[in-house]
């Protein structure tokens, strides 16, 4: 597909992808409201490429296929600029396929790290080497936990994930470093087999690698077994509608790492205007909706940088670690991969302490 004329229209269309269904459903309106933030704030100034940014809203919560031939269809109206989006890896593999040199598409959650790449897919999260490892390495460090049970949901993110911090424990000591590992499907409610299994009484905590309401579920069946008192968990699969969802009972001894929570960034003006324009009732920011923030002013720092959403040359304006600026400073690329910094938090009740920076 030929990329649209910049002249098509007096706007740049944004297609956003975020679960209005299922377990990551519960995320969908504070990523909306974030992202609304962003435009809102974009459009006050020159907008993207001098023109109006606007935004449509689709379900990813759905088979990814659909989703990615939704996407297909929308783009062979050639009036979608660019794709962004916070949703399972499922769906990325899915939507990447179509979106490949047509349009850029920014990822922007964690993810399991890539190999390598399609084109026009850039990646505004963290991989877990500098998420999810670096939380052990402190964890071990700082609490002496050696020992870990995986629980995730059976899609390629948990898998891949559990796949790097196999590698990352493996000769750690005499006792296996995992004893116990289990994935299930999304949208499971009963992890009395996961809980019951001999074998978790013998980690030290348990990596939680769980999608949205099924991360807040296990949570109170883990902590409704008794199991909260003795053993920890670590997960960077939560933000605050996580902790709202499970309640702050459900959340004692949890540990979560990511770039985005709201006390670690440069922009502490953020919250005050995103409650100017929602009002003190709007969905929490929180930090999985901040990433869709950050994504759509990464977009647009690019769009400046290459003076087009044209894919090649977004490509040629990112490369050699070129350093962009955001609202929330500066955003160096390796690769397709916007590096950031991370954080490890403890859980207090329904809100985090930010403990360190763990890279």
């Amino acid at each position: 597909m030929v990329p649209p004329p910049e002249n098509l229209d007096h706007s740049i269309e944004i297609l956003n992808i975020v679960p209005l269904q299922g377990p990551g459903g519960i995320f969908a309106p504070s990523c909306e409201a974030a992202i609304s933030l962003a435009a809102e704030e974009i459009n006050s100034g020159t907008g993207i490429l001098g023109r109006e940014l606007r935004t449509t809203h689709i379900d990813g919560g759905r088979d990814p296929e659909e989703v990615a031939r939704e996407v297909e269809a929308l783009l062979a109206t050639g009036m979608v600029h660019a794709v962004t989006g916070w949703h399972t890896s499922a769906v990325r593999r899915a939507v990447a396929r179509v979106t490949a040199g047509r349009v850029p598409y920014l990822f922007a959650t964690d993810n399991e790290g890539l190999d390598q790449a399609p084109p026009g897919l850039f990646l505004v999260g963290s991989d877990p080497s500098r998420q999810i490892l670096p939380a052990l390495r402190w964890l071990r460090r700082e609490l002496g936990a050696r020992r870990w049970a995986i629980i995730g949901n059976d899609y390629v993110w948990p898998r891949r994930t559990a796949e790097v911090v196999r590698a990352e424990l493996s000769g750690t000591g005499r006792e296996p470093p995992l004893p116990l590992e289990m994935f299930v499907p999304l949208g499971t409610e009963d992890f009395t087999e996961f809980l019951a299994d001999p074998r978790l009484d013998r980690a030290d905590g348990v990596i939680v690698l769980l999608v949205g309401a099924d991360v807040a579920r296990f949570n109170r069946q883990f902590t409704r077994v008794g199991r909260a008192e003795r053993q920890l968990r670590v997960s960077p699969a939560v933000d605050q509608n996580v902790l709202l969802t499970g309640g702050a009972p459900a959340n004692r001894n949890l540990y979560v790492p990511s770039s985005f929570f709201m006390n670690a960034g440069a922009d502490s003006d953020r919250l005050a205007r995103y409650r100017r324009l929602h009002g003190q009732f709007a969905p929490a920011l929180t930090n999985f909706s901040n990433t869709e923030y950050e994504a759509i002013h990464t977009l647009a720092a690019m769009a400046d940088a290459a003076g087009s959403l044209d894919v090649k040359r977004v490509h040629a304006a990112v490369q050699d670690d070129r350093v962009l600026e955001t609202p929330s400073g500066e955003r160096r690329f390796a690769g397709q991969q916007v590096v950031l910094p991370g954080y490890i938090a403890a859980v207090d009740g329904v809100d985090f302490d930010i403990l360190d920076r763990i890279c």
